[in-house]
């Protein structure tokens, strides 16, 4: 029983790391066609603000959106200047994004030096026979969740949806009819970045804070979004749930090394036997079945 308790708050822990590590990202590729591999920075940005105001006085809940908007802004001004030549141009956004994050990792070591004091976990753990598992990144599984229930409300549900959807399907025709795509590719790219900065902001108070922490979010983030698929929402809903399902077994049984390992070979396999991706083999699936009942 003890051994089913700790495999299910790690596979909560799994889950609630890959989809909040990948949901910003996914967004900004899905739409934009940007491979951002500066997002593992603007993660960082994120935990850096998150901890800077709160060693400076700030309660926790207040320092969260200091360093949510502390990315946006950030990320706001770098689409504007850097990422707008590069939509459709996956290739150059990935040398371009890259360049980015070196100095941005750069530029942090030198303003703030090697690492800050760190903010410490909230909320104690929970006891389960000999073990314990913090309260607080069990908590994050709720917050996962709730980012993807607002990213589908917002996606599919309002008027910016609607024409955020019309731009990734044809961006000439959505700017035929009305659809300003330019500001379009902002807003998303600030969705994205603030996505971004609230996975920092909420995993500061459990890592090491240094310039190069970004690099522990983006493997994951980019192994569920190819992953995936096409669908954004649906295709890290699912690379969360089934590569959180395979990191938390192995790492329960082997430890967290060989479970990153296994992650890795699955999305392997993935990729070989699923090319379209988790939410394309659901999405044929699901036309199948459609066929079939008409």
């Amino acid at each position: 029983m003890v051994n089913v308790v700790n495999l299910l708050f790690q596979f909560l822990d799994s889950f609630a790391f890959i989809v909040l590590a990948a949901i910003g990202l996914a967004i900004i590729f899905g739409m934009m066609g940007v491979i951002n591999l500066a997002h593992g920075e603007f993660i960082m940005v994120g935990a850096y603000g998150t901890t800077l105001a709160y060693n400076a006085g700030a309660p926790l809940l207040l320092s969260i959106p200091v360093g949510v908007l502390a990315t946006t802004v950030m990320g706001l001004v770098l689409e504007r200047s850097v990422v707008r030549r590069l939509y459709d141009r996956p290739l150059d956004s990935m040398v371009a994004t890259f360049a980015l994050g070196l100095a941005l990792t750069q530029l942090t070591r030198i303003v703030f030096g090697n690492s800050l004091s760190s903010i410490g976990i909230p909320l104690g753990s929970v006891q389960y026979g000999q073990f314990s598992y913090s309260m607080y990144r069990v908590l994050l599984s709720s917050v996962a969740l709730a980012v993807l229930a607002a990213a589908y409300v917002v996606f599919t549900r309002t008027e910016f949806g609607i024409r955020a959807r019309a731009t990734i399907q044809d961006a000439d025709t959505a700017s035929a009819m009305g659809v300003e795509t330019d500001r379009m590719y902002t807003v998303t790219f600030g969705i994205g970045s603030a996505l971004a900065g609230l996975t920092g902001a909420l995993y500061a108070p459990t890592m090491s804070i240094v310039p190069g922490m970004g690099s522990s979010f983006l493997v994951e983030a980019f192994v569920a979004v190819v992953t995936g698929g096409a669908s954004v929402l649906l295709g890290t809903t699912l690379a969360g749930g089934g590569l959180g399902l395979v990191n938390a077994l192995f790492s329960n049984v082997y430890g967290t090394f060989i479970g990153q390992i296994a992650l890795l070979f699955v999305a392997v396999l993935i990729l070989r036997f699923l090319p379209n991706g988790l939410s394309g083999a659901v999405e044929g699936v699901r036309e199948r079945m459609e066929r079939e009942n008409t």
